[in-house]
């Protein structure tokens, strides 16, 4: 199947539009922080959220519209979580029902968003004088301006859209997301809406969305956190016209394809823009029992906060790596295994039957200090193979998270 990047994000499927302004939750005059992304027909939906057993209000109520399988709307705001905060599910509820006023839709078919600080009562007045003038401003053009919206202490839109083809028709499919602390997702990611006019079933939407999402949001980890207000949504217009997907099959598969495309350019976008990060870190294991043993290890690998300095401080420290990896719980023979590090500027072998390896110090230096590195190790256990993504721990990120408050 050949899959084309094309323009538009979100608004790329057939039936969507978008828009996002400052209404004034977030404190500094023309910073957006609402966003609003429509269907023009009832779409077939789908969502993952957090594992963290403390949740959002916002997620809770769409948990409770999705249960309709349809949806007409997402409205989003940046600036303030809505999560642990006074009155939580009748601010949210208020704006659900603003929004379904303002785009004359059922209240049941909205979804709402936040993301922002956690605690902190939500300003709901902004939000709702706004939403008339935010419905108003929907564009098909307006994708851009939502994934800036959504944006925290994120320093860069996170935005993709894909077009290929199934039953002789072409397919649009986009996506913007936000993310870049508080990050270790168990669901999908801190924030991502995803747009199709594919004619699939609510049924098959969401399986395709549970296994994405378990391939791609659910092996980033920027710093460990799992967000109580972490959430992902799938919409499907059906407007391209294919053959409605209703099981398994090849024009299923093709759709899974292109959302697993969707959702790790999207998943690394978010660990490359982590907080204070310098660099984005791949980690593959391979070779390993199976799955589930080669994606907790990749995992403890990413997340691991000095595997993370000493990517900071281009140090080959692959002692690092294999502790990490011997504490993560999995399953594998602990003396068998290799470790590399790869980039642009070449590659390193530093570790061979979980022992040291002579290895030049410089090379090492520059291959550790590119924007991109790859950690590759190799367990000799089997033939599973799992990547995730992460960044690097700098200074700036303690800078950023100790008065990210006040």
């Amino acid at each position: 199947m050949q899959l084309m990047e094309v323009s538009g994000g979100v608004c790329a499927a057939k039936g969507f539009k978008a828009a996002g302004i400052h209404c004034g939750v977030r404190k500094k005059a023309g910073k957006k922080d609402l966003a609003l992304l429509y269907c023009d027909v009832p779409a077939a939906a789908a969502a993952t959220y957090t594992t963290n057993k403390v949740k959002a209000a916002p997620l809770l109520l769409t948990a409770d519209h999705l249960k309709g399988k349809t949806l007409r709307a997402i409205l989003a705001n940046s600036g303030n979580a809505n999560a642990c905060a006074p009155k939580g599910y009748e601010h949210a509820a208020a704006c659900c029902k603003a929004a379904a006023d303002a785009l004359g839709v059922p209240e049941e078919q909205v979804a709402v968003a936040s993301t922002g600080v956690i605690g902190v009562e939500l300003p709901v007045s902004p939000i709702l004088s706004a939403l008339p003038k935010l419905a108003e401003s929907l564009s098909a053009g307006g994708s851009h301006l939502a994934a800036e919206a959504i944006m925290t202490t994120d320093l860069a839109k996170k935005e993709l859209a894909l077009r290929f083809e199934l039953d002789g028709r072409p397919v649009s499919l986009g996506g913007i997301a936000k993310g870049s602390g508080m990050i270790h997702p168990n669901m999908g990611t801190m924030l991502a809406f995803l747009t199709t006019d594919c004619a699939i079933s609510p049924e098959m939407l969401e399986k395709a969305l549970v296994s994405s999402v378990k391939k791609t949001y659910n092996r980033v980890s920027v710093d460990g956190d799992t967000s109580t207000n972490d959430m992902c949504i799938l919409m499907a217009s059906g407007k391209a016209g294919n053959a409605p997907i209703t099981g398994d099959g090849p024009d299923f598969d093709a759709f899974c394809q292109a959302l697993d495309h969707l959702n790790t350019y999207l998943a690394r976008s978010i660990a490359k823009d982590g907080e204070g990060a310098t660099k984005l870190i791949t980690v593959t294991v391979k070779n390993a029992g199976d799955e589930a043993a080669a994606e907790t290890l990749a995992k403890a690998i990413a997340a691991s906060s000095l595997v993370k300095t000493a990517m900071f401080g281009a140090d080959a420290n692959w002692g690092r790596v294999l502790c990490a990896m011997g504490y993560s719980g999995a399953a594998f023979p602990a003396d068998r295994v290799s470790v590399s590090f790869r980039s642009a500027a070449g590659e390193v072998a530093v570790c061979q039957g979980s022992a040291g390896l002579p290895f030049d110090e410089g090379l090492a230096k520059q291959v550790l200090s590119e924007k991109e590195v790859l950690i590759l190790a190799d367990v000799h256990d089997g033939d599973a193979s799992v990547t995730a993504w992460g960044c690097d721990l700098s200074y700036d990120y303690v800078k950023i998270n100790g008065d990210y408050r006040t």
